[in-house]
């Protein structure tokens, strides 16, 4: 099993400039802001980068660009996944191709598929590829969840799947990724507040929105924690907690997009139908990331 991939992954925003267009600039200055901060990979087109209200074509010019920008330092994981298997394979081609280091694939999320569906479907997707995988796991928008004995029985039938990354919010679940299917199957834990119990659990590593705004400090706490420096990890990851949490009891895309204009990166509004976050929910987040930055 591939154990290329560790640490923190950022989720990165897609910057929209102006008239709407995907923001090449910006978003090549987020690619930068995160390998600067040490991070582990940066992931291309996941939730955060607001993947589902971008065309397919703009979804191949954000991989190509993200790929391009990173130029080998990190890894690039590209999530590729798609309303149809047809168009997941396709963009899971065209990802390979550009340079991924890793496809990251979620399931059909408008029709609700059933478990032997959503089995299929990445079983087809993974099989049409040669680069590694990582199964994304997000039942609150796909309404099926990947137990991990499913994940696990995945990994072990298709050879290029080597990754989980798993939005459920359980630590449970995570643990048992962790414990019973470690050996075929590195987990990710995709929930921001979980950083600390994730990485002390085991799992490989995180895969963080957060990370486009305060990057070094979740890799401080990363490495805290792999370095056995609990008591250093739990301090530092108490005195950004607050804004952690700010963000995920918030509109996740929006307060991103929001705390990065705070932090003088102009990465445009979020696409509509979101609208950009409120007032004073953005001049909270501002001011707690004014004290993380002091």
């Amino acid at each position: 099993m591939s154990t290329e991939l560790s640490g923190v992954l950022t989720a990165l925003a897609t910057p929209f400039a102006a008239d709407g267009r995907v923001d090449e600039k910006t978003l090549r200055l987020l690619v930068d802001r995160s390998v600067d901060a040490g991070v582990g990979g940066v992931v291309a087109c996941g939730s955060t980068g607001e993947f589902a209200a971008l065309s397919a074509a703009e979804r191949r010019l954000v991989v190509e660009t993200v790929v391009d920008q990173t130029a080998g330092r990190v890894p690039v994981i590209a999530q590729t996944g798609a309303l149809s298997t047809r168009e997941a394979v396709e963009l899971s081609r065209h990802a390979q191709d550009a340079g991924a280091s890793v496809l990251m694939v979620v399931a059909p999320f408008y029709e609700p598929l059933t478990l032997d569906e959503t089995s299929r479907y990445l079983r087809t997707v993974a099989a049409a590829v040669d680069v590694p995988v990582m199964l994304y796991n997000l039942p609150g928008a796909t309404g099926v969840n990947l137990t991990p004995d499913t994940v696990g029985r995945l990994a072990r039938e298709v050879d290029t799947i080597h990754y989980i990354k798993d939005t459920s919010g359980d630590m449970a679940q995570a643990g048992q990724l962790i414990r019973y299917h470690g050996d075929v199957v590195s987990t990710f834990v995709g929930w921001d507040s979980l950083l600390l119990q994730a990485i002390a659990e085991g799992a490989a590593g995180v895969m963080s929105g957060v990370a486009n705004v305060i990057p070094g400090e979740l890799v401080s706490v990363y490495r805290a924690l792999k370095d056995g420096d609990l008591r250093r990890g739990q301090a530092e990851w108490a005195r950004i907690y607050p804004l952690v949490d700010a963000f995920l009891s918030a509109p996740f895309v929006q307060a991103v997009k929001s705390a990065l204009a705070a932090a003088g990166v102009p990465a445009g509004d979020p696409r509509e139908p979101l609208l950009p976050l409120d007032e004073t929910t953005a001049a909270r987040i501002a001011a707690l990331l004014k004290g993380v930055q002091a």
